[in-house]
């Protein structure tokens, strides 16, 4: 990082020189690095996701030599610590002091609502590992582009698959307590119940509990399946002690309970447990292919979504300047780009709708053993999967945002 800092600081002192020729303003622009910030998450309890999240962006820029659309890119990185506050600050800095062009983050929900009011006013291009809903939805951003998922993208494909192929009638489901967990069970009950099934608890824990003992002797017996609704390391602890506990019942896990760092982490107990994301490390493509190798080669372990998901933002990046071809400065001819692209990634195919949310493959993963660790192999693949699911978006639009207490849980349930 320390050398592309130096370039930056080089391509600006060329660039001072321009403008004392009198060189066009274009080929100033032209002459600098593009500044890159990445506004993630290094200490707390969703760490293991944030460092990832910098990894993989590391080795999609080297592939490229950190360079795009013939101009240099400079990163600058911030930790946001997880803390609303924090981040807004930090998003602030990474705009105003260090003067970047877009930015690659947050990591949280909670995140991503504290800063929704700076991010319009900066107009800053921001694409969000973050699930907030409504960022895309009924208070859409306009400067914000999503190529992961929203909370609730890869719950409702989940809650399809339960309730249509596993053929389950009762569920009880456990998530974090904050706006991602909310928002991802909010869509988990939606579409299970809407497909005939019972959701008969929902229990949310804190995000930083140290023990699941009281939680798992609060899930009832008399359920098919708990769907888990955990995000960064959480998944892997509420998981662990339910194989401690010696609970039997299954369990089935949203885009980040049985994530690649956390199944790594994992016992036989885990084999067989299924989940939904919009990527798996087994995807077999051969930009995927040569993704995982790259990281495996760094990090000894397959990427999860955190680090798929910053190389993912990568290609989006890559394939709006190389459109543009490196003339970004214009914000609005930046933003249209960004949300304009339609290319195949290491996910699979992707493209955005109206409201910069990501249309693409959701894929029902299974763990399984494979060349002796733990490994998430597809096993089915809902395709197109919108935000709106297969809702109308304006009906879909005119209900609540998902939430803590919506859906409203069912009388008798």
């Amino acid at each position: 990082m320390s050398m592309q800092r130096r370039r930056f600081i080089q391509a600006a002192g060329a660039a001072a020189g321009a403008s004392a020729l009198g060189f066009p303003s274009i080929l100033r622009a032209q002459a600098e690095s593009i500044r890159l910030g990445l506004l993630t998450i290094k200490t707390g309890a969703l760490a293991s996701g944030g460092i990832d999240m910098e990894r993989g962006l590391n080795i999609f820029l080297k592939e490229k030599n950190y360079t795009i659309g013939g101009r240099k890119i400079v990163v600058s990185v911030a930790d946001s610590g997880g803390v609303p506050a924090q981040a807004r600050t930090k998003m602030q800095e990474l705009v105003e002091r260090e003067r970047v062009q877009a930015v690659v983050g947050p990591l949280a929900a909670f995140e991503a609502l504290a800063m929704d009011d700076y991010i319009r006013a900066a107009q800053i291009p921001t694409l969000p590992v973050a699930g907030a809903e409504d960022m895309t939805q009924r208070k859409a951003n306009p400067w914000f582009v999503r190529a992961t998922s929203t909370s609730a993208g890869c719950a409702h494909p989940m809650a399809d698959y339960c309730a249509k192929h596993l053929r389950y009638k009762r569920m009880a489901a456990i998530a974090d307590d904050f706006a991602y967990g909310h928002e991802m069970l909010g869509g988990f009950q939606k579409v299970f119940e809407d497909a005939g099934g019972t959701l008969v608890q929902k229990l949310f824990s804190p995000l930083n509990a140290p023990d699941y003992g009281s939680y798992i002797a609060q899930l009832k017996p008399d359920v098919d399946a708990v769907f888990l609704g955990f995000a960064g390391s959480n998944g892997f602890r509420f998981f662990k002690q339910v194989n401690e506990y010696g609970l039997k019942t299954p369990m089935v896990g949203g885009m980040t309970a049985f994530d690649e760092v956390a199944v790594r982490n994992m016992g036989d107990y885990a084999l067989g447990s299924l989940s939904s994301c919009w990527y798996t490390a087994q995807l077999d493509n051969p930009i995927n292919r040569r993704f995982v190798a790259a990281y495996r080669a760094d990090n000894g372990y397959d990427p999860g979504q955190y680090a798929s998901g910053t190389y993912l933002y990568g290609e989006v990046l890559f394939a709006a300047i190389e459109a543009l071809k490196g003339r970004i400065e214009d914000k609005q001819t930046f933003i249209k780009a960004l949300r304009a692209v339609r290319v195949d990634t290491l996910r699979g195919p992707i493209a955005f709708d109206e409201y910069g949310n990501v249309v693409g493959n959701i894929y029902i993963r299974k763990v399984e053993r494979k060349d002796g660790r733990l490994v998430n192999t597809p096993v089915y693949t809902y395709p197109n999967v919108s935000q709106f699911w297969t809702y109308d978006p304006k009906e879909f639009l005119k209900q609540p945002v998902y939430s803590r207490d919506w859906p409203p849980m069912k009388a008798g349930a």
